[in-house]
């Protein structure tokens, strides 16, 4: 699987699957090839989900906060199945304010066709909602998307694990 898939390279596989282009039966047949025969399709939904972690009530709050000043956007790799994971452990945490409502808008790569790093998903962000990326602030935990941003002149912060959203915001 880590030949396969990682944050800096993925196959066009998993590009595929983040950008609509092929469906989540068609992924999960494809994964089987890589598997050893008695994997069945639900242990490999299963394994494929167990990457969507909990969300950091403070976090959310952080989120809530800000969306109360200025906009605020969700742009994100994802795809089908991580999604449905999503909304279900969003609605588990009993967050007072829907999913939806937490963003100004949300982009999800397999919706809209792109993906980070990729320039052309940034500008199609900001072309919809006529942002000027230099007055525009992205934020993000993985470097190449931090480098996509910069190339159409995003201000950019890179969260790490001594600099995540909560203690960046303060």
């Amino acid at each position: 699987f880590e030949e396969l898939y990682s944050q800096a390279t993925q196959s066009g596989l998993f590009d595929d699957f983040e950008t609509g282009k092929i469906s989540s039966q068609y992924f999960i047949n494809l994964l089987k090839f890589y598997l050893p025969t008695q994997v069945s399709p639900n242990a490999i939904v299963h394994a494929w989900n167990a990457m969507i972690l909990d969300f950091p009530i403070k976090k959310l709050e952080k989120i809530h906060e800000l969306s109360q000043s200025c906009p605020v956007f969700l742009l994100s790799n994802t795809n089908e199945l991580h999604i449905q994971v999503v909304r279900r452990k969003y609605k588990e945490s009993n967050f007072k304010t829907p999913f939806e409502k937490l963003f100004t808008k949300i982009y999800l790569s397999h919706e809209i066709g792109m993906r980070k790093p990729n320039a052309e998903i940034f500008e199609h962000v900001c072309n919809d909602n006529g942002i000027d990326p230099q007055k525009t602030l992205f934020i993000d935990d993985t470097e190449q998307h931090i480098l996509g941003a910069q190339k159409i002149g995003l201000n950019t912060v890179h969260l790490t694990k001594e600099k995540d959203l909560n203690n960046f915001l303060i």
